[in-house]
């Protein structure tokens, strides 16, 4: 904020915008030098006034003629059908301004939980984060925790209360909620005028506007500037009663802001165009440059270290793709971030994934041209001819690259480390509507799973079902209009908990395969005795033929046939474990004996057996580990009883939160994701991971 940062405004542009800037946002946006390009993303709890804030700065810029509406689908950020129908974000978006002759790229990110994947990917496309706050409602618990992410980082933030022109909004209550959540570093610069006339710089403030509660402001403003000034003469000379000058506090400002120790408050109102010219001169004048940021660590693609990347054009190339959206006429459409280098139209490039087989993206690596690269405007693109260390554009029909890869040099290819990913844990199973539906299915399921990290794919080997593992149902929503949109008919189904049966009490069997039907016939008797094995046994298979009555070569058949039917079940279609059976008879024939016949016999020995046997099911259970806010330890704990959980400690972590590990049957788990969420505000997660497997009780 340098002057213009800092002067006096009556009243803000309205929806139109000023003409400032109208005529250069018309041109092709590619930044030639990285001190002049800003990263900043938008981030907040939904329906705080992001998107609306975006219409209005690129209205006020002239890159748009008029403002969108959300709720008709005519804004740039949301453009996916998804985003339309929810009426809200489902994907972070890109739309880029020009503020004098810098270029701010303004990052959209959604802010509903199950969309947390697209805003950690906007994040880390970004320099900054502003946070939108609305002065109507009240911070939410997660945007409370991503404030805490932020902080981990160091990464620059300031705050926009939003909604200004709200019969209800209230700057004041909005500035003290802000202090409350997010500390007491979090300071307005500007307040708004009498009846929201204008906006008063709290530095200085105006003779022909005065507003309420100035002085008051002015006083911690100042404090908050000299604590974390590098010059320890200004407490001194400011307790001293010596009038600080306004450009060295704007100075030490700036400098505070863009190395995220010092949070500046900005009121705004979108519709009026409230606050709009000093937003962007904070966005100019105080966040940081990518000259300012450290970029992600790289590596080669043998994991051997490299040098730290530099902010440089001239420097290897080094990108990331942060969004992966397919056009039924471009392909396959990728948002890059630039860390380093320079990025030019027809140039070779090497697409590098690692570290998502989990989640059905497997590791790969190609050699791909970039035939044509875009500056995105939301869903539209202009072509320029490259982009630059610090920049963020699109790149149109990449054949393998997906969301989380690297870009590199051919010549020089490395690897990014990747962002955390949050672990998907709400389970959908879905299957075509018809065979032709499958095997429409099978193949867009691997485009929309490419465009999205956050999505878990699974074929379980023991129901067979197809399981999209989402972060909750809005989520779930998107990823099934995806598909539908590719012409795919398919419907949900209820996902199958994967048991297993075991015998509970010992058991004999006898299997009698005997067929004759002209020529060689089939010959295979044997008997089975089984017995149970403790829990985690798996099987044993044990030979007690006395005399030869079964040949060696035939043992092994009665155990394939075992093993055959163990995994085919005997009750209730599940996989049989934990048994030992024991060979104990048999008899063969000469001619007609085969390795398929006892192979026939042995399963319908165990078939047999397990008619006169006590079977038990056995349910899986997993260990979890719960992480909450220290508030809602009791309610979680008594809601994990209900479950049939077991708690099995408590550990306290980072602030206030504790973890709570427990055991819990899978049955339990299919929605807890979303439970979890509704039972403490957002706040609370967990991780999951296989135990064994138990006794299913039997009012379950």
């Amino acid at each position: 904020m340098s002057a213009k940062g800092t002067r006096e405004t009556v009243r803000g542009p309205g929806a139109g915008g000023t003409d400032a800037g109208r005529g250069n946002n018309g041109a092709v946006l590619a930044a030639s030098d990285p001190a002049k390009i800003r990263n900043v993303a938008l981030v907040g709890h939904s329906g705080a006034g992001k998107t609306t804030l975006v219409e209005a700065l690129l209205a006020a810029t002239g890159a748009i003629t008029r403002m969108g509406s959300i709720s008709e689908g005519t804004t740039v950020s949301d453009s996916d059908p998804s985003a339309i129908h929810q009426q809200r974000s489902v994907t972070l978006s890109v739309a880029p301004i020009l503020v004098g002759d810098i270029k701010v790229n303004l990052i959209d990110t959604p802010g509903y939980t199950d969309f947390t994947g697209e805003l950690r990917a906007g994040l880390r496309a970004a320099d900054a984060a502003l946070f939108v706050v609305s002065s109507v409602d009240g911070i939410d618990a997660a945007t409370v925790a991503l404030w805490g992410e932020c902080e981990k980082i160091r990464l620059p933030r300031a705050v926009v209360v939003s909604k200004l022109d709200h019969p209800r909004g209230d700057f004041s209550a909005a500035v003290v909620r802000c202090q409350e959540a997010f500390g007491e570093s979090v300071i307005p610069l500007y307040l708004p005028a009498v009846g929201n006339a204008g906006l008063i710089g709290v530095l200085h403030g105006t003779e022909a506007q005065p507003a309420r509660d100035v002085e008051a402001a002015r006083g911690p403003l100042i404090e908050g500037i000299i604590a974390e000034s590098e010059d320890e003469t200004l407490m001194d000379r400011y307790l001293g009663g010596d009038e600080l000058p306004l450009a060295d506090l704007i100075t030490d400002l700036e400098t505070a802001v863009a190395r995220g120790s010092f949070f500046p408050v900005m009121p705004t109102s979108a519709e009026t165009g409230l606050g709009l010219p000093e937003l962007m001169a904070l966005l100019t004048d105080a966040l940081p440059s990518p000259l300012e940021r450290i970029a992600p660590s790289a590596m080669k693609l043998d994991g051997s270290s490299l040098k730290p990347l530099e902010c440089d054009p001239t420097a290897r190339l080094a990108a990331e793709v942060v969004r992966t959206t397919v056009d039924p006429f471009l392909g396959r459409v990728c948002l890059v971030r630039v860390f380093s280098g320079t990025l030019r139209e027809d140039s070779s490039i090497h697409i590098g994934g690692r570290g998502l087989g989990d989640r059905g993206h497997q590791d790969h690596d190609a050699d791909e041209r970039v035939t044509h690269l875009y500056s995105p405007v939301g869903s539209s693109l202009k072509a320029v001819p490259q982009c630059i260390a610090g920049d963020i554009c699109a790149i149109s029909k990449l054949a393998s690259a997906e969301t989380g890869d690297t870009v590199s040099g051919r010549e020089a290819p490395l690897l990014i480390e990747t962002w955390n990913m949050p672990e998907p844990l709400m389970p959908v199973a879905i299957e075509g509507a018809s065979r032709s539906d499958e095997d429409a299915l099978a193949k867009s399921i691997g485009k929309v799973a490419a465009a999205d990290p956050t999505l878990r794919l699974e074929r379980n080997q023991d129901t067979h079902q197809l399981i999209l593992w989402c972060m909750g149902e809005a989520h779930a929503e998107v990823v099934l209009d995806r598909l539908r949109n590719q012409g795919v008919k398919l419907q949900t189904v209820d996902v199958i908990t994967p048991f297993r049966e075991t015998f509970a009490s010992k058991a004999t069997g006898h299997g009698r395969h005997v067929k004759q039907s002209g020529g060689h016939g089939q010959f295979a008797i044997c008997d089975i005795e089984v017995e149970p094995l403790a829990r985690g046994g798996g099987f044993e298979f044990t030979d007690k033929i006395v005399g030869g009555a079964i040949p060696g070569t035939f043992v092994t058949s009665v155990e394939k046939g075992v093993r055959s039917q163990m995994l085919k079940g005997v009750s209730a279609g599940f996989p049989v474990v934990d048994i030992k059976v024991t060979l104990v008879g048999g008899k063969t024939h000469s001619v007609d004996s085969s390795d398929a016949a006892f192979q026939a016999a042995g399963a319908l020995a165990l078939r047999e057996a397990a008619a006169t046997a006590k079977l038990q099911l056995l349910e899986p259970v997993s260990s979890v580990v719960i992480s909450v806010p220290d508030e809602y330890v009791g309610a979680v704990m008594s809601d994990l009883s209900g479950r049939r959980g077991r708690v099995t400690g408590t550990t306290a972590a980072d602030g206030e939160v504790t973890e709570i590990s427990a055991e819990v049957p899978d049955q339990e788990l299919l929605r807890y994701a979303i439970e979890l969420r509704a039972l403490t505000a957002g706040t609370g997660r967990f991780r999951r991971s296989f135990l064994r497997h138990e006794p299913l009780p039997k009012q379950v």
